[in-house]
């Protein structure tokens, strides 16, 4: 790989992922970067990992947020976890429709921005029908890693999206 383009995407969803629902029991307070009114009051934002930005872009890998965060992503999330500014996938209005019956709302989208290109979607809300869609749709190499919500991205995940990026594309 020798240029961002040519990476694999890597679609990263924030709840459930990165923000994990279950007990907060060991999740230790982590003191914000910056306070702005989308993150005030928020006590789940506690519980992201001030590591897990690092672990991410070690798998150099072109992350885009793929979350209803959206832009607050970049203002409330990626400076807690140490990433930069990400581009953030945009998704059509609701109320469009066209979406099959069971796929997720996130799924066309991230197919159109790849455009062919490898990638990784991370997120807690991938189904068979997800991943059907995706391969009869994409003619690229992708992985749709389901993450446990009530743990978020663990050292096992990190390493099958390792495990797959080797395959895909030799670090």
């Amino acid at each position: 790989m020798t240029s961002s383009s040519e990476r694999p995407l890597l679609f990263l969803d924030v709840d459930g992922p990165l923000i994990p629902f279950g007990s907060s029991a060991g999740h230790s307070e982590i003191a914000a970067a910056s306070s702005t009114t989308a993150d005030q009051g928020n006590p789940l934002l506690a519980r992201l990992d001030p590591g897990i930005g690092e672990r991410l872009t070690a798998l150099g890998c072109r992350l885009v947020w793929a979350t209803t965060w959206r832009e607050e992503a970049n203002e409330v999330i990626a400076p807690r976890i140490g990433l930069p500014r990400l581009p953030v996938l945009e998704w059509p209005d609701a109320d469009a429709g066209g979406t099959p019956q069971g796929l997720h709302w996130k799924t066309r989208p991230m197919v159109e921005w790849a455009a062919g290109r490898p990638f990784i979607w991370v997120d807690d809300e991938i189904s068979a029908i997800d991943r059907l869609w995706v391969d009869a749709s994409h003619p690229g190499p992708s992985l749709l890693h389901r993450v446990e919500p009530a743990k978020g991205l663990s050292g096992t995940d990190f390493g099958a999206l390792a495990a797959w990026l080797d395959t895909v594309a030799p670090r």
